[in-house]
């Protein structure tokens, strides 16, 4: 059964993660990790996992509007084929179109230019990617 679950905003350079819950449909944002070339910062993900125990991932997966996939679409499939391979969680892809705009209008919204530094667009965007997912979310039964 899943109840927790953990969003990432996969980039090459930084990766946005958030949490959420399937019974209330919420998700916050928590931190937004560093990345190199794409490769993420594994021992970080893993305390994160040790904190919050999900029960499931969810992956943005870059694409472009028209729903073709870009050069980004095959990277975020790789860190959501390793994330099930490193924690044996199921791992759930959603379109993560326009995700970053909306994190940034609404980071803009709340505090002007400031409120988009230090890596808050990141995991505003993997909340939002996370709370679209809960949204299409039907429990198992």
């Amino acid at each position: 059964m899943i109840n927790k679950v953990m969003g990432f905003d996969f980039g090459m350079k930084r990766i946005g993660v958030a949490v959420g819950q399937t019974v209330t449909k919420t998700a916050r944002p928590l931190v937004t990790l560093q990345a190199a070339k794409g490769i993420p910062q594994w021992e970080k993900i893993k305390k994160l996992i040790s904190t919050w125990h999900p029960d499931a991932f969810v992956v943005g997966i870059p694409l472009n509007m028209d729903g073709t996939e870009q050069p980004l679409t095959r990277a975020a499939k790789t860190f959501a084929d390793q994330l099930q391979q490193h924690f044996k969680l199921p791992v759930y892809g959603m379109d993560e179109r326009l995700s970053t705009q909306d994190a940034k209008e609404r980071l803009f919204a709340g505090g002007g230019y400031k409120a988009l530094q230090d890596g808050q667009v990141d995991r505003i965007a993997a909340q939002l990617i996370l709370e679209n997912w809960l949204v299409e979310f039907t429990p198992q039964k």
